[in-house]
């Protein structure tokens, strides 16, 4: 399934041209456009769906298999210390496109690359009422 609506399955499609690190028969991994590092890529599925909850798990696990494959080969190749994959749902997540993807980025020593958190506290009424939604 396809939205001929959706930029990221154009590009995953080959519609619209890429810098683009990977491909195989599911998947198309792709230079960003707008990278917080050096090497920041996406990874996106040539079906669409449009965040975490709509795709296959057996598809996630792929997309994982193909994280830790270009991943690793960031890493190597670009001499990174560390990796954020992140995935975003929502658009107070900081999701734009509406298509599932992850995103690879590199990470160096000192980059200052703000993708950290103030951790807060875990109270007592915020653990019993999530405890309560399992």
């Amino acid at each position: 399934m396809k939205d001929c609506n959706c930029i990221f399955c154009k590009i995953a499609g080959g519609e619209i041209p890429s810098a683009t690190l990977y491909e195989d028969e599911e998947f198309r991994v792709i230079l960003d456009l707008n990278p917080a590092s050096k090497g920041h890529s996406l990874i996106l599925p040539k079906e669409h769906y449009a965040n975490l909850f709509e795709i296959p798990e057996d598809v996630l696990g792929r997309a994982a298999g193909v994280a830790k494959k270009i991943g690793a080969k960031l890493l190597e190749g670009l001499h990174a210390t560390g990796l954020n994959v992140l995935q975003n749902n929502g658009v107070s997540s900081g999701q734009t496109v509406f298509h599932f993807h992850m995103h690879l980025i590199p990470r160096y020593d000192g980059d200052a690359l703000g993708l950290a958190w103030k951790p807060g506290k875990l109270t007592e009424a915020d653990r019993d009422e999530i405890l309560g939604i399992f």
